[in-house]
């Protein structure tokens, strides 16, 4: 059996195709095999992939950071797991506050309560957190913004419990996303009005994939600020509030 050459034609495909997504395409072959480096770029980043889900949250720092970024005091929560294989196994108990963690939490009257957790990678929340909170800040100060969270071992619903207790007319929780075979550190942010326990994913809106090799910090900020605006005029979140909601509002179509 022969093989063509490539082409210079193909070859410049191929350079495209690669240039445009990290995604593993148009990769080479020695006979019906991967090339050894193909396969052990894929084993790395499922290594990477793997660490950072088992990774555990430097808590303590992260608040020194967010305290020093954004001069607000930050309280640091946990979920209902006690560790992480239970997380893992157990998505029920990662969605509710233990019983000290509720209790630290005072009511007020808050327009935005901004909540960090650390999902399924650490290391995303570690990267990306502090620069989204640095940039969205300035444009929400006429905002009354409850104190800062950080909740260990949690999954997106327990942002409803702690902005419940905060009496947050609004929350806006970032979460480290379930990693990729090429994004292990990507941090997805989660807008949620009127927050309560029994809130569904129907009633937020989500931005992900925010990483430097993916949403800029400043991006994600403007689009946060924008479905925090449009959330407060409109007095909702999720499937009813999309990019056209606000402007079909304004125009009154």
């Amino acid at each position: 059996m022969s093989y063509l050459k490539p082409t210079e034609t193909t070859i410049e495909l191929r350079n495209k195709l690669r240039a445009m997504t990290p995604a593993r395409v148009a990769m080479g072959r020695t006979g019906v095999s991967q090339l050894t480096r193909d396969q052990l770029n894929f084993q790395l980043a499922h290594a990477q992939a793997r660490d950072a889900v088992h990774a555990q949250l430097d808590a303590a720092s992260l608040c020194r950071q967010l305290e020093k970024v954004s001069g607000h005091p930050v309280e640091l929560l946990h979920s209902a797991v006690a560790e992480r294989t239970t997380y893992l196994q157990r998505p029920d108990l990662g969605r509710r506050l233990d019983d000290t963690s509720r209790q630290k939490l005072q009511r007020g009257a808050f327009d935005v309560a901004i909540v960090i957790v650390d999902g399924l990678s650490a290391l995303a929340v570690e990267r990306n957190a502090a620069a989204v909170i640095t940039v969205i800040l300035p444009h929400i100060s006429d905002l009354k913004l409850a104190p800062l969270t950080i909740v260990e071992q949690g999954r997106v619903a327990v942002g409803d419990e702690v902005g419940e207790l905060l009496g947050a007319q609004l929350v806006v929780l970032l979460i480290g996303e379930r990693p990729g075979l090429s994004s292990p550190d990507s941090l997805g942010v989660y807008i949620t009005w009127e927050p309560r326990i029994g809130r569904t994913d129907a009633e937020r809106n989500c931005i992900s994939n925010i990483r430097s090799e993916g949403l800029s910090a400043e991006k994600a900020a403007a689009q946060i600020e924008y479905y925090i605006r449009s959330a407060r005029k409109l007095k909702l979140t999720g499937v009813g509030l999309k990019e056209s909601s606000l402007q079909v509002e304004e125009g009154g179509a």
